[in-house]
Parts: structure tokens; C-alpha cells; sequence
């Protein structure tokens, strides 16, 4: 049987380093996991006590295409409580996860074979899943110096869509209100849709991030349940987008997915409630960068751009080695860690390059900490 040319896309690297470690605990090794973006906590138990209860009380069917309206009231609350923003609910559109957020947002906007800039180093899937449907991705080159974020200058008129993330994965940097500014100035300049990643809100160090929202109504603002609120497996996300594309956007949903899950949506409307536990996550993941980050600079892992927000460290280590596919699995065979090698997020420069998660619990990332110092100290260039 034929196959298309749109499924011929690049594997995600991480998931095979995840199946490695799989099978060294199989061995019966302990393996400290830092390749996974993922929060080493569950869903917020008043989540979990919701769901147990909509199950009780009876069957858990479709719900609208757009979401149960509660939610999308509160999710427009989260922007007036967080970024001062008042938001008609009538704009949120309830998804299957980031990832079916971004399959609505490229089916609406783009038609075949538009071009849609991506800041490199970026998350893998917006390069696969464009590829997947038609669209090309293209390349714009970030640097350490500009915090690995896109630059006003870069966003061409041959480009029909931009996509920013801040938080970004997997560097951890954030835009600032001008930054943010003067991007969406740019794009509005040259009629270039843009799409504003904002999953990792919630999960900054010091000053919180900026929504897009803030600054304009022209943009696609995508979020999601899965990092701030710890509910990955659960699928669930929303998006924003301007009035007159609500529509659109419904009869791209309703034919493509029906619905967003109704037990996640149920899980989720509990989770807007339980901010003193998520709180306690982040403060977490704030401690745990700092172990992180004391432990490399012993060890002389010193170039990056410090994170400002998520829980990801992208490092340099070009002095050890031009081949990160290689040394991740040496890391993980001799030290016991699992990292993400940087080719997942950026095919041209990312040999040089690792991604670190450090959402895990406290002692588990204290130790795979230890590791990393103690495997990189040992093999110090001279």
C-alpha cells in the first residue's frame, strides 16, 4: 500500500531516549528521567475528585464542539485574573491538547504550501505537524545573545504565519512586553498571521510572561493543561482566537475531533480551583533549577541562556562533543541520566546541544544533578 509524502516526517528523538531508559530499568537500573517534558506530579487532586464524581453521577458523552461552556468561562476568568485581560468566553475554544489546538490553528489560517516561520531552536512538533499538513515550516536562526527568540527583522513578507513561544521549549526563555511588541508589529506590518505558544504560563522564576492577549486581539493564543496545571496525559488545552474567527474554528473542531475529551474537560474545570497545589509545583521546579544549574557551573557547563520560565535547561556542550545523539546515550549508559539531545529541536545546530528537564520530584533531580556534574568534570576538555 501507497503512503503519502506529508508522513514522511522526522521521529521525536526524545521518545526513543524515553523507550532507552524503559529498557535500562528493565535491567533493573535507576534512571534519573530528565529527557521528558513532562511534571513529575499527577493532576491536582481536586481534578481527580471531580472526574471520580462525574463518573458516578452518569455517562460522560460529547459535549459541544467548542467545550462545556463553564469551562471556557473560567478559562476567560484565568486571563482577567492573571494578565488583567478581559476575555469574552465566546473566544475560547476548548482542544484536544496543545497538539489539537495547533491542527485548528494551521487549518484555519494556512492554506497548502504556506510558509510559517518557527525561532530555531524550537518544539519539534510545530516543524512535523506543518510538514504533516502541507505547510512549510521555515527555519529563522536564534542566538544565546537574543535569549534564542526570534527578532522583529526576520519576519519576511513571503512568511504567511509566525509562530513564538515564551516560555519557549526547550530553552526556558521568555519575551518581554517590547520584545512581544515589537513582534506582533511586525507581523501586523506584513500581513503575517501569527500563533503565540503559551503552555508553559504559569511556571516563571521571577517576573510572570506576557501574554500576547495583552497586546493585541489579532493572534491565535494556544494553551494548555498539560504543564502549569500537571495534566499531560489527560490531553486537554485551549486556544484564543479573534472574534471573527470563532466560527471557523468551530467547524474545523466539530468535524476533525467532535469534541475535546469530556472527562479531561470535567478534570479540568476542577483544576482552575486548585492554585495553592499548583503553586507548590512551581516552587519546585524553581528549586530545582537552582540545584541544577549550581551543579553545571561546578562542572564547568556554563553557556546557556538562563531560563526564565518552565522547567527545561538548554546547554551548550560543544566543548565535549559535536555529536549529542552519541553522548546522551553515554550519558544515560554511564551516568544514569536520560537528556534529550537538541538535534529534536534543532536539526542544524542541535549536535552541539542538550536539553535538560528538571520537573521532576526534588531528590530525583538533586541526584541526576550529581550525575551530570560528576560524568562532565571526568571528561573536561583540556
Amino acid at each position: 500500500m501507497r503512503n503519502s509524502r506529508r508522513s514522511d516526517i522526522d521521529a521525536f528523538i526524545v521518545m526513543d531516549v524515553m523507550e532507552a531508559a524503559r529498557a535500562a530499568e528493565a535491567e533493573g537500573r535507576h534512571i534519573v528521567h530528565m529527557e521528558v517534558g513532562q511534571p513529575g506530579t499527577g493532576a491536582p487532586a481536586g481534578a481527580r475528585a471531580a472526574v471520580a464524581a462525574a463518573l458516578e453521577a452518569g455517562p460522560l458523552g460529547y459535549t459541544v464542539g467548542l467545550g462545556l461552556p463553564e469551562l471556557r468561562a473560567r478559562i476567560a476568568g484565568l486571563y482577567r485574573d492573571w494578565y488583567g485581560v478581559p476575555l469574552d468566553p465566546g473566544r475560547v475554544v476548548v482542544t484536544a491538547g496543545a497538539s489539537g489546538a495547533f491542527i485548528l490553528a494551521f487549518s484555519a489560517l494556512f492554506d497548502n504550501g504556506a510558509r510559517v516561520g518557527l525561532g530555531t531552536p524550537c518544539y519539534p512538533s510545530y516543524r512535523q505537524i506543518l510538514t504533516a499538513m502541507g505547510l512549510e515550516p521555515v527555519s529563522l536562526r536564534t542566538e544565546a545573545e537574543t535569549r534564542y527568540q526570534p527578532l522583529p527583522g526576520q519576519v519576511t513578507e513571503d512568511l504567511e504565519g509566525l509562530i513564538l513561544a515564551s516560555p519557549a521549549n526547550p530553552t526556558g526563555t521568555m519575551l518581554d512586553r517590547a520584545a512581544m511588541s515589537d513582534l506582533i508589529r511586525a507581523c501586523a506590518a506584513r500581513g503575517v498571521s501569527l500563533i503565540s505558544d503559551e503552555i508553559y504560563h504559569g511556571l516563571h522564576h521571577a517576573e510572570r510572561a506576557v501574554s500576547a492577549l495583552e497586546l493585541t486581539d489579532e493572534v491565535y493564543v494556544v494553551n494548555s493543561f498539560s504543564k502549569y496545571f500537571s495534566m499531560t496525559g489527560w490531553r486537554i488545552g485551549w486556544m484564543v482566537v479573534p472574534e471573527d474567527h470563532v466560527r471557523i474554528v468551530e467547524r474545523l473542531a466539530q468535524n476533525l475531533f467532535i469534541c475535546p475529551p469530556h472527562a479531561s474537560q470535567v478534570a479540568a474545570l476542577a483544576a482552575l480551583d486548585c492554585r495553592e497545589e499548583l503553586e507548590g509545583h512551581r516552587e519546585v521546579y524553581a528549586r530545582n533549577r537552582t540545584v541544577l544549574l549550581a551543579a553545571l557551573a561546578e562542572a564547568g557547563v556554563t553557556r546557556f541562556a538562563p531560563p526564565d520560565g518552565g522547567f527545561y535547561l538548554y546547554i551548550d556542550v560543544s566543548d565535549w562533543t559535536a555529536d549529542t545523539l552519541a553522548l546522551s546515550g553515554e550519558i544515560l549508559r554511564e551516568a544514569g541520566v536520560a537528556v534529550t539531545p537538541g538535534l529534536d529541536f534543532d536539526p542544524e545546530r542541535g549536535g552541539s546541544f542538550l536539553r535538560l528537564s528538571y520537573a521532576g520530584p526534588e531528590a530525583e533531580i538533586a541526584l541526576g544533578a550529581a550525575r551530570l556534574a560528576a560524568f562532565f568534570k571526568a571528561r573536561r576538555p583540556d
